[in-house]
């Protein structure tokens, strides 16, 4: 029980384990569920006392003063995904850098970018040999975060659930602090799909097979399917993103893993989001495998399993079935992720599907705007490019692109617009010669 000792000997508060960060040092906080909140309050309070300092993320959406406050703001940030804070301080026009990676290669980002000298990590109390568990969302990136961080300090929380995985843990000899905290993590709670969205998820339930291995995104649409799942038997999943929808279908029954081909028996995911049942559910599960991005989205190992069905959104389609699904005109709404990943990773897949969906339109100022457009406003990115496209859907159909030449391309698209554009659509690709 050496691992006592030392564990004593490193505990300290927040605010002393804070004075080990310099000026110009680049600090990791975390992803997701696994940020640790009351270490960015403390470097908080330093605010005065440190010049040049990045603060790295990804996806964090609870409240805090590092991201919500704009004046005397002396920080800039680095994040391979802008989430709900990231966002924040980038469209207040501070210093925000972003790295277009797919979250399969998320290691580039950690060693070659990011390159943090102090690495804060959220993690469970320590277990009977003095490792913690990196959290239901630390794993993503943990690893290759650690093995670069010159200095690792572990906020260690009574709420945080002991995970099981590859990759899972952080030991306390690695650790230069210790902090302790006893904090609940926000709920992030699903909401109730709209009528739209379920319409458009009847499309996709009905391409989606007894026995398949499912991944899932985030959002209204994805909610509706998830919750449309339970008409499914035998599911399994290898999924980026485990969450509130997807435990449903496991206390339902409809999960079974038995039927993937790979894995068997195992959930297998990156990250979490849900609430504190979703959290309870994960702690000392040997049901559930966590695992980094480079694993969980190597296409490679997507393919694995057997009739993949992957399914994410987008916020813009053109005419040629190209997704623009993290920046349109300028505006960086997040980043590449891992829907690449997984639309090539489905579609390796023995009896795998990959499905891009997105509502037809949406209002703005009192006016209706398409989603499907001619092609895509200066400024914006295509995520994922015509040739990667497999399934696309909206409200009003789904289609498989992937066998289509341009001229039909673009007529499936159009049939999938809402009424009100499909004149517009049709006279824009007969202008430039599409159809």
């Amino acid at each position: 029980m050496e691992w006592k000792k030392e564990y004593t000997e490193k505990l300290m508060s927040p605010a002393q384990a804070a004075k080990l960060i310099r000026s110009g040092d680049r600090v990791y906080l975390g992803t997701a569920s696994s940020i640790a909140y009351k270490m960015a309050e403390a470097i908080w309070d330093r605010r005065h006392e440190l010049e040049n300092v990045e603060i790295q993320s990804s996806n964090g959406y609870e409240a805090s003063p590092l991201y919500d406050e704009y004046e005397d703001n002396p920080f800039s940030y680095n994040t391979y995904f802008l989430g709900v804070n990231e966002r924040k301080p980038h469209r207040k026009g501070l210093p925000v850098k972003y790295n277009s990676v797919h979250l399969s290669q998320v290691d580039i980002w950690a060693k070659q970018n990011a390159r943090p000298d102090v690495a804060i990590l959220e993690v469970s109390p320590a277990d009977e040999n003095g490792y913690m568990a990196l959290g239901p969302s630390g794993t993503a990136v943990g690893c290759d975060i650690i093995s670069v961080a010159k200095t690792i300090i572990l906020e260690v929380n009574k709420k945080i659930p002991y995970i099981y995985g590859q990759d899972t843990l952080v030991h306390i000899s690695q650790a230069a602090a210790v902090v302790e905290v006893d904090r609940a993590l926000l709920p992030y709670e699903t909401q109730d799909p709209d009528d739209i969205s379920k319409q458009l998820s009847k499309y996709i339930l009905d391409e989606v097979p007894d026995g398949a291995t499912i991944q899932l995104g985030l959002g209204n649409i994805s909610t509706a399917i998830g919750y449309g799942l339970k008409e499914k038997n035998d599911l399994g999943i290898h999924t980026e993103l485990f969450n509130q929808p997807m435990l449903e279908l496991i206390k339902n029954g409809n999960v079974t893993n038995k039927c993937k081909g790979f894995m068997d028996g195992k959930t297998v995911y990156s990250f979490c989001y849900g609430n504190e049942e979703l959290y309870s559910y994960l702690d000392k599960n040997p049901d559930f495998y966590c695992v980094p991005f480079t694993y969980a989205n190597d296409p490679r190992i997507i393919a694995q399993n057997k009739k993949m069905i992957s399914i994410n959104t987008t916020m813009s389609f053109d005419l040629y079935g190209q997704a623009a699904s993290d920046c349109l005109a300028w505006k960086q709404q997040s980043a590449t992720g891992g829907q690449v990943d997984f639309v090539r990773g489905a579609q390796w897949s023995e009896g795998g599907k990959s499905f891009i969906a997105t509502t037809s339109s949406f209002i703005k100022d009192g006016k209706r705007v398409s989603r499907i457009v001619p092609c895509f406003a200066p400024g914006s990115v295509v995520t994922t490019t015509r040739s990667d496209i497999q399934y696309v859907a909206t409200e009003y159909g789904c289609v498989n692109l992937k066998p289509l030449c341009m001229a039909d391309r673009a007529r499936a698209m159009i049939s999938l617009a809402h009424p009100d554009f499909r004149e517009l659509l049709t006279d824009e690709a007969k202008k430039y010669g599409i159809i």
